[in-house]
């Protein structure tokens, strides 16, 4: 039998990465504060009442300390094969993934208790990319979001909404396996 540490073991996630200032405190999208230490009114299905939060989203807009990064459609492709590479580099299973202005999505099985680390890497190699292709700027929000994948059922949502993105002009990845065939991109 293999040690949990190896690639039998590990589990899917739906990794959920935003771009540096895209997502702040006091959105009238509606936020949520770390380990949910204040109670926010709404969530981005049910925004919070106009207005409640704009003088937290107005000081969190100050604090920034460049631009809310939004990337280009060749930004998004040149990140999108660098955190599908990076993964794959490490061992990870990618079934598909879509990166968007301000956010990626990504379907992939990760060792349980290394998935933010994991994800990491993927991120620092994507910023390289970016700034070798003449992006030197920030590019990533804090701590991404790795949400362990119930069942076959939850799997096979996520996968079907990370695909979705494609319809907002997202570049899309995802795995084919037609007799060992490379995956496909498509969008952006």
């Amino acid at each position: 039998m293999s040690p949990p540490d190896t690639p039998a073991h590990w589990q899917w996630f739906h990794v959920i990465l935003s771009t540096y200032g895209s997502w702040l405190p006091g959105d009238p999208r509606g936020f949520r504060t770390r380990h949910h230490r204040e109670h926010v009114d709404g969530d981005y299905k049910n925004p919070p009442p106009s207005g409640i939060y704009e003088g937290l989203h107005t000081a969190s807009q100050a604090s920034l300390k460049t631009s809310p990064v939004v990337l280009t459609t060749e930004q998004r492709v040149i990140v999108g094969e660098a955190i599908r590479n990076r993964l794959e580099e490490l061992g990870s299973t990618v079934a598909c993934l879509a990166v968007g202005g301000q956010h990626a999505h990504v379907l992939a099985k990760l060792p349980p208790n290394e998935a933010r680390n994991v994800v990491g890497e993927a991120k620092k190699k994507a910023w390289f990319e970016r700034r070798d292709a003449g992006f030197p700027e920030k590019l990533w929000a804090k701590r991404p979001k790795c949400d362990p994948v119930k069942d076959r059922r939850h799997q096979v949502n996520v996968y079907h909404y990370i695909l979705r993105h494609e319809r907002e002009g997202a570049y899309v990845w995802k795995y084919v396996d037609t007799y060992g065939a490379p995956g496909e991109s498509h969008g952006a």
